[in-house]
């Protein structure tokens, strides 16, 4: 029994979902996933069938995001390398590297059908937690928890015992229990069409009062690739009118999707070339009825493309 490239390509939106929560990276990913094509395409004519075909292209895959690993340092958000800040312009410091940061990722790379199953489990707080884990037990935690892989399988796709897997399950769920709040994932609110309205409309005509009526008091914001972060409702609209002139100030805001929630591109002002020009791609999570956590990606030059959405308005 072999496997043609159009079994293969059946599976390539699952593999990209479980690389990005491997790698924290939806260009990473996508290198992945491409690299096991090639492996499994290459080694087609040995797939004799005693595994399932989804089985073997997760063998494959996690031996290439293991390869990946080696040696790398993990990604991560702001709130995961230090305090919070002070709402100040000031202390915006970008990263010296660029490539730590975990980066959001289309709905339209991952599985439909696993969107809807799973989607807390590729949130970017959950996707961003995995990275503590070392890279087994990441793996471990993937394929039972989220993959709902039995422990023996799970046990085949890591070459290694049923008892090591349940072994590796039980640190990373420890490991993840540890974490403080503002790093652990929360249990996130449904699609509510209402807040996100509230909130575009606030954004967009620069209303700080309706903005903190949609913002947790506890909400915390990112800006990769800044490493200031935010922690208040207060703190958070203080900021968005600390810059003079506001970078935030007749903001338009372009839907896109991101993570299994909405998404918006954001575009400002551009004085010097008319019209607006892109500035960053906020993808947020709501809990309780409010925005609880607000991740503006500023790498625009990259992600804009990624996601569809034009350089200037």
């Amino acid at each position: 029994m072999t496997a043609s490239n159009t079994d293969l390509e059946t599976h390539r939106r699952e593999l990209t979902g479980y690389c990005y929560r491997m790698l924290g990276s939806a260009f990473d990913a996508d290198d992945a996933v491409q690299e096991t094509m090639v492996r499994a395409w290459k080694n087609a004519s040995t797939f004799e069938g005693r595994a399932s075909l989804r089985s073997w292209l997760y063998k494959i895959a996690t031996n290439v995001c293991l390869d990946a690993l080696r040696g790398e340092k993990r990604r991560a958000l702001p709130m995961d390398l230090g305090p919070s800040s002070p709402p100040r312009e000031s202390l915006l410091r970008p990263w010296p590297k660029d490539d730590i940061w975990v980066t959001p990722i289309p709905d339209d790379r991952l599985d439909p059908a696993e969107i809807a199953a799973t989607r807390d489990s590729v949130r970017l707080a959950f996707v961003t937690a995995l990275q503590r884990l070392p890279a087994r037990q990441r793996a471990a935690l993937i394929l039972r928890e989220v993959l709902k892989l039995s422990a023996a399988e799970a046990a085949s796709v890591l070459d290694t015992s049923v008892a090591s897997v349940n072994s590796a399950l039980q640190r990373a769920r420890a490991t993840l229990g540890e974490l403080p709040d503002h790093q652990r994932p929360a249990q996130v609110d449904p699609e509510n069409s209402e807040l996100l309205a509230r909130y575009v409309d606030a954004f967009q005509r620069y209303d700080m009062n309706a903005l903190l009526g949609i913002i947790r008091e506890d909400a915390v914001m990112t800006m990769p690739p800044y490493e200031l972060w935010l922690r208040g409702s207060r703190d958070i609209t203080a900021f968005f009118v600390e810059p003079t002139p506001s970078h935030c100030r007749d903001s338009v805001l372009v839907p896109a999707r991101a993570n299994g929630v909405p998404a918006w591109g954001q575009y400002i002002p551009d004085p010097g070339g008319g019209g607006h020009a892109a500035w960053a791609l906020q993808v947020h999570e709501a809990t309780g009825g409010r925005i609880s956590r607000m991740t503006f990606f500023l790498d625009t030059r990259r992600l804009f493309p990624l996601f569809g959405l034009p350089p200037r308005l």
